[in-house]
């Protein structure tokens, strides 16, 4: 066989068989992995490096010596789960930096750490001086965690005792210059509404790149051209968009209904806002 051919089929499997064990290795990122699991994930990429290039090396060691590499981190979690012992061993333990606002220069000269980097990860915690740290813990991972003091901590609405509802994800509506009507329902929204607000602004559906609605019915529009900003809309163009919208909902009932009364009621009522709309539509243009 061709050895170009080859050692692309071998790195095509190896590939494979690599993604498969990070997918079962969950959904750490570089930045939550202890130090073992670093060292073990850059030997598994060595390993398969080698299986795929070394045309000499026999298939079944290499895969072998990838899947003994693979299964260890699962074999240490699990002793891990049952073992505080091991779990500090192969993980290590939090390390105080920053105590009461008095940085411990012990413990930076035992994690290796010089006062320049200290003052960087409290900055990235926005944290600029560190008489306002209660605590500063550097983590298994690498991370820095901060805990500022009582009197240096952002007012909170529990604090205040504000009863205020739930956030609520907004739904995206426009995504491409087209309209999403799953989204659009889950928002409790018609295209009707849609169309209405689009006409309030006088955008065209075609231009918007992302059109989200949030839990207050607030549409916010990215165009496709960065440079031109979503025009606010006027009074007479916001009654003229509501006129339009009650004339259209008017309609909407009266298909929806099977009363006839109350059909005859709503196509009624449709064609009067309609005629007035034809009759003030000069003016509010």
């Amino acid at each position: 066989m061709n050895d170009v051919v080859q050692i692309a089929l071998r790195a095509f499997f190896a590939l494979v068989v690599l993604f498969a064990i990070t997918r079962f290795s969950g959904k750490k990122q570089l930045a939550q992995l202890t130090f073992f699991e670093y060292i073990v994930g850059i030997t598994i990429g060595d390993i398969t490096a080698v299986i795929a290039t070394d045309i000499e090396n026999n298939l079944v060691h290499g895969y072998t010596s990838l899947l003994v590499f693979a299964a260890i981190p699962f074999f240490v979690d699990y002793l891990s789960l049952k073992s505080k012992f091991v779990r500090q061993l192969f993980e290590g333990k939090g390390t105080v930096l920053v105590k009461n606002g008095k940085i411990l220069e012990d413990n930076l000269k035992k994690e290796h750490i010089n006062t320049d980097e200290l003052l960087a990860q409290l900055r990235l915690k926005n944290m600029f001086k560190v008489a306002d740290v209660e605590f500063a813990i550097l983590e298994t991972n690498g991370q820095l965690s901060v805990m500022p003091k009582k009197d240096a901590q952002p007012v909170t609405v529990k604090d205040l005792q504000l009863n205020l509802p739930a956030e609520v994800e907004p739904e995206t509506v426009i995504m491409d210059g087209q309209v999403l009507l799953d989204p659009l329902r889950a928002s409790g929204r018609t295209a009707q509404w849609l169309d209405t607000e689009l006409k309030k602004t006088g955008v065209k559906l075609e231009n918007v790149f992302l059109g989200q609605v949030d839990d207050k019915g607030a549409l916010y529009l990215d165009l496709y051209n960065d440079q031109l900003q979503v025009p606010q809309p006027s009074e007479n163009q916001l009654l003229l968009a509501t006129l339009k919208k009650c004339q259209a909902d008017f309609e909407m009932f009266a298909l929806e209904t099977q009363n006839k009364e109350a059909k005859r009621l709503y196509s009624k009522a449709a064609d009067k806002l309609q005629h007035t709309i034809e009759q003030v539509n000069p003016y509010l243009r």
